[in-house]
């Protein structure tokens, strides 16, 4: 689209000006949202000094340089740069690409003390994507990779006090709050929490509470019976304090941290909504495993869902991943121009362009029905049942209801010598399932302002709206969910992912 299309004669772009030369470290690169940002910083912005990724090993490549080709530089993500200039794209990688290999969790990313100040001096600005996103993840796994991991964060910023920081958070650290949601501070709506003079709420004392428990945990059980207590924990002092599961809890958690960490620096929080496909770039719908709202449709499509509590006049926040990579390198570009301060953005669809639930249901279950042929790995059939989301009382009601009576059938015939289990409690707990996991995203008592984010765009000025939009506006949401995203489900999260190899395409041409 548009960094194919523009070329004025006299309008600049202050985002390209405030990021030539510039060089930036990105985490969370073997994720969704990261490989976007990736590359749409490779595709536009030329003249950037140098992208560093903190990756991981595994056992399979356990260098960060070996795992970027093979895990992510193979991603259909960069199909586009490839089919426009390959080898531009290879002489980036060779040139201004830098792997280095560390875990976020482990002090100083588990790098040397010199070699972690070597890396904070070589950085202008860090973009922190790396996250749990398991929203019922065990509690001290939330806790490290969504909280405490920040101090490593926090330690490159204080030992180079111009780099700007900025973290990717999300919108649903608002927890149980309702009503117009701010770019602003979270006050927890749950118990009470001690709050700074800056803002910022002081967490040290809860983190250490919330620590004291799990070893508590951990020394009673074991196991799979340690991990769903540790979870159930997590649940529990998620709910206590005001959000309805770990992810967002911790996630919140962690702004806390940074905010205090980094007093007096630059430091960007941006807050997205429910992130899904691709609007526009790199390619309509692209978008990489099944997310949330995607896990509903997949379960419709498969008839496992017939009813999901719900309110149908509620606003499903979604927001294509590329409105958030571009609001990121936004938000990175004005980090490195303005004086240095804290920042908080919100990158959502439900106070400017809003899509409820019922309408998002009524466009899958219309474009299903009349379409559902082309998209052969999302359907295996037509679909026959409705999809109807009801209150979760009633939902809670006829599920229970119709279950307990299911199960014990389900007993007889086992006592019988039948083991199977019947299809229909099969599907009752799948339903289960994606409601206590989704069921408090689809009755949404909130709507996520963002008029910070358009207020920075328009700032940056006309060329940059239009080489890094973020407003939801733009979106046509019959096209987007009954065209783009349904078709881009089917061919990029469904299909096993087609393989490419730069290095092997490189020696082919030298080769020729």
């Amino acid at each position: 689209m548009a960094t194919q299309q523009m070329n004025p004669p006299t309008a600049s772009s202050k985002v390209l000006e405030k990021l030539r030369g510039k060089h930036v470290l990105i985490t969370g690169t073997t994720g969704f949202l990261g490989k976007v940002i990736l590359e749409k910083l490779i595709r536009a912005v030329p003249d950037i000094g140098g992208i560093h990724l903190l990756i991981r090993g595994n056992k399979r490549h356990p260098d960060a340089h070996s795992r970027f080709l093979n895990e992510i530089a193979t991603s259909s993500v960069f199909d586009r740069l490839r089919q426009e200039d390959n080898e531009a794209l290879e002489a980036f990688l060779d040139e201004r690409l830098y792997c280095v290999t560390g875990e976020v969790t482990e002090p100083l990313f588990g790098l040397s003390t010199e070699s972690f100040r070597k890396l904070a001096g070589n950085l202008d600005a860090v973009i922190n994507s790396a996250a749990s996103v398991n929203f019922r993840e065990e509690l001290d796994k939330a806790l490290a990779i969504n909280t405490r991991c920040l101090d490593n964060v926090a330690e490159l910023a204080r030992q180079n006090r111009s780099l700007a920081v900025l973290q990717v958070s999300t919108c649903y650290v608002n927890g149980v709050n309702s009503g117009q949601i701010t770019e602003s501070v979270i006050k927890p709506a749950g118990e009470s929490i001690p709050r700074s003079t800056d803002g910022y709420y002081e967490i040290d004392e809860l983190v250490r509470l919330l620590e004291d428990k799990i070893a508590d945990v951990r020394a009673r059980y074991s196991g799979k019976l340690l991990e769903k207590k540790l979870v159930d924990l997590g649940i529990r002092e998620a709910n206590r304090y005001g959000w309805s599961d770990t992810y967002t809890f911790t996630k919140w958690l962690g702004e806390q941290l940074l905010m205090k960490s980094l007093s007096g620096q630059a430091l960007t929080i941006v807050r997205p909504s429910i992130i899904e496909s691709a609007l526009e770039e790199p390619a309509a719908g692209w978008i990489e495993g099944v997310k949330v709202a995607d896990a509903i449709i997949l379960a419709y499509a498969r008839e496992k869902v017939t009813l999901f509590p719900g309110k149908r006049s509620g606003i499903i926040d979604v927001i294509p991943v590329d409105l958030v990579a571009n609001a990121v390198v936004l938000a990175a570009a004005e980090a490195l121009a303005e004086p240095a301060r804290q920042r908080i953005y919100q990158c959502c669809s439900g106070s400017s362009n809003p899509v409820s639930l019922g309408e998002f249901i009524d466009h899958l279950m219309a474009e299903s029905k009349a379409n559902y042929a082309e998209y052969n790995e999302l359907f295996y059939r037509k679909p026959t049942k409705p999809f109807i989301a009801v209150n979760r009382r009633l939902f809670d009601a006829v599920v229970g209801g119709v279950r307990i009576p299911l199960s014990l059938t389900g007993r007889v015939l086992r006592m019988l010598g039948q083991d199977r289990e019947l299809k229909v409690l099969r599907n009752l707990d799948t339903t289960r399932s994606l409601a206590t996991i989704f069921g408090f995203y689809t009755a949404p008592d909130y709507t996520f302002r963002n008029d910070e984010l358009l207020a920075l765009a328009s700032r940056m000025g006309e060329l940059d709206q239009i080489l890094f939009p973020v407003d939801a506006r733009q979106i046509d949401w019959a096209v987007y969910l009954r065209k783009i995203h349904l078709a881009g489900l089917n061919r990029y999260a469904l299909k096993e992912r087609k393989v490419y190899s730069l290095r092997s395409a490189k020696s082919r041409k030298k080769a020729a």
